[in-house]
């Protein structure tokens, strides 16, 4: 039996709330290497919109290009070509009207700086002109009356030089280009505004970061490295300049160390702002990424004076924490690192855009009052979020995501689009919010039902110190995750565990399947842990299974009385090409059996099982193929009658089990505007037959950390 997207809908597996609000959702996503189909690595970084709001335009370094995409329908993004830079590579982009501003980095080194400001039409892609800018150039901004156009002109320093310390000449400087009809530019009028003297760090090397202007036409620049902020006149006069100051932050995670454990300190950490963006005339809001020793994991508001208004401290970071996209491999850096941001008013609301670039979460504040921004929505975001740009007049926002992950295995960089709908909010699919504790969670895998209709998960080995058993309550919107059950061997945590599948043990308790990897030294093994978490006993496998094992193996176990059911991934070094086995252990006799499962060939990589659930005399799998976004043609729920299962002895020749598939899952999958995610990896089935669906979001490593958490409704 198979059943489409359509019929899903039709039942209301993926229907919302009837309760509508004002939301953005994400209404597409373009994979930017569709205008570079023959380029390696292509990346949308920096992103600005022509004046009628129908065409985007994108810097993409790797490629040396600017791309252009046309969002005449947002939800059906085309691809419109590029504009090829004669000489660099863009570093920004900026638009007026229907006049594109191209910032062009022409270094031929470090010491050796030099840029060009090009003016190009957006539809025939003609140079208008060409303005040298001495230096290299970093953000772009244009004035709100179309006057002048500001350049920060970096110089960026070399983090290999001196322990990637400033002072490193030349210094950088502000670049104001009055601009004359059409978007036309008056070189010889251009202003450098000298920048030196002003920080106390570093004072005579300022490294202009990002720029911004307000309705008056004042600028304010952030010098990241020197940790201070410079508000600017039209005219070129410095108006005012203060440091950035410093945060302590508590109840944060400053240790790799494969576990979430939010309860450590840093104190006097300089905010080293990245973006910022002008709220009002008066007031502006710095998203503090933090760059040689800072980094406060947060934003906060100044007003023009110097005089701090708000300080977001830890609470951005911590609602990321919340829904699943903390990055724990940065957690010795600098968090979720907020660097990119844009504001606008939309549909009569100040709102403030936060781009947390490792995590890939989009905040969105209404930033009503300065003194007290209201986080509104949490927006997930391709992979690595580095440039914005609002439309007001089309109620849109779209994110560039720079990074290219393909030589990897993982995801292209997406230009996502995000559309302000009277609807409810579609995302997060799954949140740890309302607990008493803050839970950290990540990686999630396996899945089984409860008798309650709660669902146990477990996280997998990217956090190996912290193996854990999520218990998720379905019945909210989103998916609440109610508990955090750690796993523990002899009162400490459990380690050398990859845990991949997980069924309940008819006592209260749980059997769990953990993925082996010989050169990590984890071995195969089925676990009994009891209800705390405790380790209570294991199953090793026979020799028989060790002599033909590889890494690819336990990836779910399913429970029927005294038979435990375990999905291997892939072909083992016994069996035929795409053929995984399915294994049984019955819990009486301890003897092992097993079964073939026939896996779909592989149109590129390697098609796998990701779970097994038994439900009403049904053995249910995920099936699944190794591949992101347009690349993925493989990812289902198939099943197989158990009373046709013939389970054989290890030194026997095994059945063939014959499968039916029962959904594609791919048009889910994109159902949220999102490409597709690779790794469908945990199924639960309620008793009514609802099954729900996660995915695996690598612990937000080299991904865009977004969780699929959805249900689909009875057969």
């Amino acid at each position: 039996m198979r059943v489409s997207f359509l019929a899903l809908l039709a039942t209301g597996a993926l229907a919302a709330p009837a309760m509508a609000e004002m939301n953005f959702n994400r209404i597409a996503s373009f994979p930017v290497a569709l205008n570079n189909p023959d380029a390696e690595e292509t990346s949308a970084e920096i992103i600005a919109a022509t004046g009628d709001g129908m065409t985007l335009v994108y810097s993409d370094s790797p490629a040396g290009v600017i791309g252009f995409i046309d969002i005449t329908d947002p939800a059906n993004p085309q691809a419109a070509g590029t504009f090829v830079l004669p000489n660099g590579e863009p570093t920004a982009v900026s638009a007026l009207g229907q006049t594109v501003f191209v910032a062009e980095n022409t270094a031929a080194s470090y010491t050796d700086t030099s840029g060009v400001l090009h003016a190009v039409d957006a539809a025939s892609r003609d140079v208008i002109a060409s303005c040298d800018l001495g230096g290299q150039p970093d953000s772009t901004a244009v004035a709100p009356d179309g006057s002048f156009i500001t350049v920060a002109i970096e110089n960026e320093r070399d983090e290999d030089l001196g322990d990637g310390r400033v002072p490193q000449m030349p210094a950088g400087y502000l670049v104001i280009q009055p601009l004359g009809d059409g978007g036309s530019m008056e070189c010889d009028a251009q202003i450098r505004v000298d920048l030196t003297g002003l920080a106390d760090v570093a004072g005579e090397d300022p490294e202009p970061e990002f720029v911004d202007v307000n309705a008056n036409g004042d600028i304010v620049v952030t010098l990241q490295e020197n940790n201070h902020m410079v508000v600017v006149s039209a005219a070129g006069e410095v108006l005012s300049h203060f440091s950035a100051g410093a945060v302590d932050l508590d109840n944060i995670d400053t240790t790799e160390e494969g576990a979430l454990l939010f309860t450590e300190s840093l104190s006097d950490v300089p905010r080293e702002p990245d973006a910022v963006q002008w709220i009002d005339t008066d007031h502006m809001v710095i998203a503090n990424e933090g760059d040689m020793d800072g980094g406060s994991r947060g934003f906060t508001v100044f007003h023009r004076d110097g005089t701090e208004v708000f300080e977001a401290g830890t609470s951005f970071e911590h609602a990321i924490v919340e829904i699943g996209h903390y990055p724990e491999e940065r957690s010795g850096n600098k968090g979720v690192e907020p660097e990119g941001m844009e504001f606008a008013t939309i549909n009569g609301t100040p709102m403030m855009f936060l781009l947390a670039e490792r995590s890939s979460v989009v905040g969105v504040y209404d930033m009503t009052n300065p003194a007290a921004p209201a986080l509104a929505q949490l927006l997930p975001s391709g992979t690595a979020p580095e440039g914005a740009i609002a439309i007001p007049d089309r109620n849109l926002l779209v994110v560039a995501n720079e990074y290219d992950g393909r030589e990897d295995g993982a995801a292209p960089s997406h230009v996502m689009l995000f559309e302000y709908q009277d609807a409810p909010a579609v995302y997060p699919h799954l949140t740890s919010a309302g607990t008493d504790e803050l839970i950290g969670w990540g990686a999630i895998s396996g899945q089984v039902m409860a008798e309650d209709g709660t669902i146990f998960a477990v996280n997998d080995s990217f956090y190996g110190m912290q193996p854990t058993i999520f218990h998720i309550d379905p019945s909210q919107t989103p998916a609440r995750i109610v508990d955090a059950i750690r796993v523990t061997r002899e009162g400490a945590p459990a380690q050398l565990m990859d845990m991949e599948g997980i069924t309940l043990d008819g006592n209260g308790g749980f059997w769990v399947a953990s993925e082996g990897r010989s050169d990590r030294l984890v071995p195969h093994a089925i676990y009994h842990i009891g209800a705390d978490g405790a380790i209570e006993d294991y199953i090793a496998l026979p020799d028989a299974l060790l002599a033909v094992e590889r890494r690819f193996g336990f990836e779910g176990i399913t429970r029927v009385d005294d038979m435990l059911y375990i999905a291997v991934q892939r072909e083992w070094r016994d069996d035929p090409a795409n053929h995984a086995k399915v294994l049984g252990y019955n819990l009486d006799t301890e003897e092992w059996s097993f079964a073939h499962y026939p896996l779909t060939e592989p149109a590129t990589g390697w098609v796998g099982l990701s779970e097994i659930v038994a439900h009403d005399g049904f053995l249910y799998f995920v099936e699944r193929d190794n591949q992101h976004a347009t690349a993925a043609v493989t990812k289902q729920i198939t099943r197989v009658a158990l009373d046709s299962v013939e389970m054989v002895a290890l030194d026997e020749t095994p059945n063939v089990l014959e499968k039916e598939l029962v959904v594609d899952l791919l048009p889910v999958l994109t159902s949220t505007g999102g490409y597709v995610l690779d790794k469908v990896e945990g199924l639960a089935i309620a008793a009514d037959g609802t099954m729900w669906v996660s995915t695996d979001n690598d612990g937000v490593d080299d991904h865009s950390g977004e969780t699929m958490f959805f249900s689909i409704a009875p057969m």
